[in-house]
């Protein structure tokens, strides 16, 4: 019996995408959405905002930024420079 859920289960698995910087950003950019309640978390139906987990997860993006500096592609730069500009706004518009 255990091993055909074993076997259930990974036919139903999701395939994860590349890893890549831009994915690794994104996978960021979604846990502060998540903190600032603009969206649900897994599991839950109700989105839930916690502001110290959200510039936890804003800071993070922004000390790679940092880290990272004249390492990153064109595209790469500007992913990181719109996702901290829209989640900063977010993060002020909830904090008021």
């Amino acid at each position: 019996m255990e091993a055909k859920e074993k076997e259930k289960r990974e036919n139903t698995k999701v395939p994860l995408p590349e890893v890549t910087f831009a994915t690794f950003i994104l996978s960021l950019n979604t846990s502060a959405l998540v903190h600032l309640g603009e969206l649900p978390e897994p599991g839950k139906e109700k989105p839930e905002c916690d502001l110290e987990l959200a510039r936890h997860a804003i800071d993070t993006i922004a000390m790679l930024k940092e880290k990272t500096k004249g390492n990153l592609t064109q595209e790469e730069t500007a992913l990181i420079d719109n996702i901290l500009f829209d989640l900063r706004m977010k993060f002020v518009k909830k904090s008021s």
